[in-house]
């Protein structure tokens, strides 16, 4: 109630000082002060365009200023494409935002109140309708067909020799996962999910495919070699963003999504690129997802073809981590030679 009586008394102040300044405007009207209301306004017109030279300069500074230093080069081939059309969209959007502003402040000024002038009111006209319809109408056109060429371009089949890596979001952490020598990742449902049986993303383990799959609390990435990103969510939906591979998915419970992209340079290379000795590739959830969403930040490695195998053989499977009672935990890169001396062995 107290609430309600103190949003009350915040309106009728409104009101009382908004009726406070018309009547004080019709009494300056009676006394003649009209022509100082028409001084006052050239005032505020030159103001406006000092505003207008000044605002410009500030714009142009700060992107002189600011150019190429928030994000910096793409860091995936497909990212190119995606600044391009970032440059361009800005580009577009920036020129309308020059014209209409001086439009706006040169108006202003110019038909400011003046003695003997009186505005003038047209309902209708259909040439500026179809001007100020048709032409923005091609260009938003235009940039939704590059965007979408851009789109099909990432979400299409990748190459036969990308990387996979399956990435699960849930609240608030990623859970990644890759396939071992074979290449194929195992079945999962989500009724198989048990935590407490190092099996939170629900792995099948009766699916031979499953053996040599091994998970990993950060993504690690070979330079130059495609790599195909799974993903889904075990919760709420989520959203993978990469930001300096220019890529986003949305993490959809139930439904996997894909992607695909070429890493550039090596987290090594990026660096020294941007002389910050602490840089760090991330996966971020672009998608509020609950209280902890602010937490859920992920590494990136991207490294040579030897670091990543080096890094790869130290990784113990998941399944021997589930089991290990039934087999020692192996690396992953073992797994398939391990199997296939068990088959030689059979054979003798």
């Amino acid at each position: 109630m107290s609430g309600f009586l103190a949003v009350l008394v915040v309106v009728l102040i409104f009101i009382v000082i908004f009726q406070i300044a018309k009547a004080s405007e019709y009494v300056s009207i009676l006394k003649g002060e009209k022509k100082a209301r028409e001084q006052s306004n050239r005032i505020n017109g030159f103001l406006l365009i000092a505003f207008l030279v000044l605002g410009l300069i500030g714009v142009y500074y700060c992107n002189d200023l600011l150019k190429g230093k928030i994000l910096g080069e793409s860091a995936s081939v497909q990212g190119e494409g995606v600044d391009t059309l970032i440059y361009v969209t800005l580009a577009i959007t920036g020129v309308v935002f020059v014209i209409t502003q001086i439009a706006l402040f040169a108006f202003a000024f110019k038909y400011q109140e003046k003695e003997g002038q009186k505005a003038f009111y047209f309902p209708h006209n259909n040439k500026l309708e179809v001007i100020w319809t048709v032409i923005p109408a091609i260009a938003l056109t235009v940039l939704v067909a590059f965007g979408l060429k851009h789109w099909f371009q990432l979400t299409s089949d990748a190459p036969a020799d990308a990387a996979v890596v399956e990435v699960t979001g849930k609240q608030f952490n990623w859970l990644i996962r890759y396939p071992g020598k074979d290449g194929q990742l195992g079945r999962k449902a989500n009724n198989l999910i048990d935590p407490a049986a190092s099996n939170e993303i629900g792995v099948d383990w009766n699916d031979p495919l499953s053996k040599d799959d091994f998970q990993a609390t950060e993504v690690h990435l070979v330079v130059g070699k495609p790599v195909k990103f799974v993903i889904g969510s075990r919760d709420v939906i989520h959203d993978v963003g990469l930001p300096q591979f220019r890529l986003k998915m949305d993490a959809v419970p139930g439904i996997p999504t894909t992607l695909w992209f070429t890493p550039k340079f090596t987290t090594k290379q990026m660096k020294e690129k941007t002389g910050n000795p602490d840089f760090t590739y991330e996966i971020s959830c672009d998608q509020m997802c609950g209280a902890g969403h602010y937490s859920m930040r992920g590494v990136i490695v991207v490294e040579t073809q030897e670091e990543y195998d080096a890094w790869v053989a130290k990784q113990p499977t998941q399944y021997s981590l589930a089991h290990p009672d039934a087999a020692p935990a192996a690396p992953a890169a073992d797994a398939k030679a391990d199997s296939t001396k068990t088959v030689a062995a059979n054979i003798k």
